[in-house]
Formats: C-alpha cells, sequence, structure tokens
C-alpha cells in the first residue's frame, strides 16, 4: 500500500542553505519525479521494526519489558535466558550485520571523525543543527517533546554524547559503545513517534508521520557526514579514501538506527546526495524555526567556563554565529531569526592552521593517529563546555509521559 503524500511535502525543490554549492560540485541534481514522490511517502513512513518492538513493550508493561531490552543491548540476545520472541527477534536482526559491513572502514571512518576535532564539532552544531530549524516540519515533533522548555544546550549535548560514541575507537563494534547508544536513540525514536502521533493537536495529513525516513535520513547524514562537508572548507581536508569511510559508517549506523536501505549512503558523494534531496523537501521555516534558533544562539553565553565566564561567553557566541552565518547565508540567517550579515573572522582564522595541521598529519609518521587523539580530546573539552558536570545522558531531553 503506497502512503498517502503529507501536505507538508512542497510542491517542487526548495533552494537549500550552504550545501548547493557542494551539490553543483560534486554534479549533482535536484531529485527527479520519482525520488521527488518517494521523499514524500517517506515522510509517513516510521520504523516498522522497532515500532512493532516498542508496541509489545508498551502492551506487556514497559516497567518490565524495558530491562529485558537493556540486558540484550548490553550483553546481546543469547544473555537473556527465555527472551520473549518480539525481543528475539528484534536483536536478532540488528545482531546480524548486513553483508556489505566492511568493519576495517567503519574503524577508519570512526578515527576520521575524531581528527575533525572541534572544528568538525562546530560545523555540525552551527550548520547541520541549528540549521536544521529551518525544517519545520521536524520541529513540529521537537516542541511536542518539550525542545522549548529543556533548552538547546542539553539536547545538543546529548546528540554529541551520541556522535561520541558512535566515533570512539571501536565504538561500532559488536556490542560496543556506539552500537548500543544507536539502539537506544532508535528505541527513543519509537516511543516519541508514538507518544507525538497519539496527541491530539497532531495534525498527520499536513505534517505526516513523527521523526519518518525522510526526516531520519536528514538529520542521520547531517549529523555525520556534514561536518566534513564544512570541515573541508576550514582547511581539514581529508583524503577520498577517508570520506568514503565516513560514508560507509554512516551507513552501517543509518542501518542500526532504522533508516531504510533506500536513503543510506553508498559513497560519500551519495550521502551528499541523500542529504541535498531530503533538504529540498523538508527545508521550510516558520515561527518555530526563531524560537527554537534564537535560543541556540545565545546558549554560549551560559556554557561552563572554566574562567572569565561573560568574556568567554561573548567571544564563543560570535565565533558560532560566524559559523553559521559563512555557511547557510543571509537569507537563511533571517530565517533563524538571527543577524543576516555576519563577518566569516573564525573560518578565516581557522582555515591556515588547520591546513597545517593537516600537512604534518600526513607527512609524519603515526601523524593521523595523534591527529585523531588530538582532536578526540578537543571533542571532549567541548562537551564539558556544553554541560559542566553533568553528564549527557541519551534521551533525557525528549523525555515523555
Amino acid at each position: 500500500m503506497v502512503p498517502e503524500i503529507p501536505l507538508r511535502h512542497p510542491a517542487s525543490p526548495r533552494p537549500v542553505p550552504g550545501l548547493r554549492p557542494v551539490a553543483l560540485l560534486l554534479g549533482l541534481r535536484k531529485p527527479s519525479r520519482d525520488q521527488w514522490r518517494e521523499l514524500g511517502q517517506l515522510l509517513e513512513v516510521g520504523d516498522e521494526p522497532m515500532d512493532r518492538l516498542v508496541d509489545w513493550m508498551v502492551s506487556e508493561g514497559t516497567d518490565r519489558t524495558r530491562p529485558l531490552f537493556e540486558h540484550a543491548l548490553r550483553g546481546g540476545i543469547a544473555r537473556v535466558p527465555d527472551a520473549p520472541k518480539p525481543l528475539r527477534e528484534f536483536f536478532e536482526s540488528v545482531e546480524t550485520p548486513p553483508a556489505w559491513l566492511d568493519r576495517a572502514k567503519v574503524h577508519r571512518g570512526e578515527k576520521v571523525f575524531r581528527a575533525g576535532g572541534a572544528d568538525g564539532l562546530y560545523i555540525a552544531r552551527d550548520v547541520s543543527f541549528l540549521g536544521g530549524y529551518l525544517a519545520s516540519g521536524f520541529n513540529k515533533t521537537l516542541v511536542r517533546t518539550g525542545a522549548l522548555e529543556k533548552g538547546p544546550s542539553r539536547r545538543f549535548a546529548e546528540t554529541l554524547q551520541w556522535a561520541l560514541d558512535v566515533t570512539s575507537d571501536d565504538g561500532m563494534a559488536e556490542l560496543g559503545q556506539g552500537y548500543r547508544s544507536t539502539i537506544r536513540v532508535r528505541l527513543i525514536h519509537a516511543f516519541v513517534r508514538r507518544h507525538v502521533a497519539a496527541m491530539p493537536d497532531w495534525q498527520r495529513a499536513e505534517w505526516g508521520l513523527p521523526i519518518n525516513q525522510t526526516d531520519m535520513a536528514a538529520t542521520l547524514v547531517g549529523a555525520l557526514i556534514a561536518p566534513f562537508v564544512g570541515a573541508a572548507a576550514l582547511g581539514i581536508v581529508p583524503s577520498l579514501r577517508e570520506l568514503d569511510a565516513a560514508a560507509h559508517l554512516t551507513r552501517y549506523v543509518g542501518w542500526l538506527i532504522g533508516v531504510q536501505d533506500r536513503l543510506l549512503p553508498k559513497s560519500f558523494r551519495d550521502a551528499v546526495r541523500i542529504l541535498y534531496h531530503c533538504l529540498t523537501a523538508i527545508t521550510n521555516p516558520d515561527e518555530t524555526t526563531p524560537q527554537l534558533a534564537v535560543p541556540m544562539a545565545d546558549d554560549p553565553l551560559r556554557w561552563h567556563y572554566p574562567d572569565h565566564p561573560v568574556l568567554r561567553g561573548r567571544i564563543a557566541r560570535a565565533q558560532h554565529l560566524s559559523v553559521a552565518g559563512t555557511f547557510l547565508g543571509p537569507s537563511a540567517m533571517r530565517d533563524l531569526g538571527l543577524p543576516r550579515l555576519v563577518l566569516p573572522w573564525y573560518p578565516l582564522l581557522r582555515v591556515p592552521i588547520n591546513l597545517l595541521h593537516c600537512l604534518l598529519a600526513r607527512i609524519l609518521p603515526g601523524g593521523m593517529d595523534r591527529a585523531a587523539r588530538r582532536g578526540r580530546r578537543e571533542q571532549e573539552a567541548f562537551l564539558r563546555v556544553l554541560i559542566g558536570s553533568d553528564s549527557a545522558e541519551i534521551g533525557a531531553a525528549a523525555r515523555i509521559g
């Protein structure tokens, strides 16, 4: 049965802030008629295997089934004696890796992401995450899970913790930290989808299904691939082999998180194509866009600095606005409710520094390993600035019920 296309799906592809020059450089075109129709139909498609499991968990009582789920997640379904059939079937499917999986490539992709350091995370925050608020259809779900009340820092910190888990050394190995975090995010998505879709004010014909395939694919590729696109403009230039590994990592993470095969990238170019096509379908700012974006832009004023918090907060706010304005452009910044014209001082400052670091990493023995270690220290330090001494519990900002 072919799903109906929600009214939020536009009649034709919309402009995409920041990404169109890259798409042109890679020779990518707008979605074909069939691809466009499919993107609209997938706004009504969720994650059937996990949705089915969550239906069972709720019917049996989450106080009993959630511990069983966590037990299987930590040690594998074989460690759960007499596991109920729905739980066993789900975990047997995710514990059986797809035939295309190349674990050496995944491991390489983890290292490449770590080598991007803090600047790669700034692209993720200031371009992918902040720019993601231009997709108002996705915002409809966010505001119904308390995003406005809980604040942008906590939500991004949880997303960042997931990304750090996924890209940790062997994070995506069998039962690795990234594997467990990804399956846990998938479970939370299903609970949120079930909860929000049942709300009396959810307009299904207009907005489609909460956390649908099109939105999930855009979020996945935006989180794990867009940082490479932006970081290249900041002087962090991976090799083609490294970009291919990053795309393979993204493909496996997407497979685990419940994105369908047709929206999983088979190469770096294909990953950019998926992101570009999805964004042409979901970029549609409305009143929720500045409601979510302005607090996020001001959030650096309240981060946890070890000294001179007022001065450092102002500098950090200007720095992150500089990154956002450089990549998103004046029109998108206006839609976000932010200053239209921002000097690109931070990207210009970082380009020569990052180019030098990249050169040294390429020519010196063990340079890439050192770059990955240094980059991970920067990334972990950024997480501490965001949350201080707290921990970023994945899914806390989307807690429901």
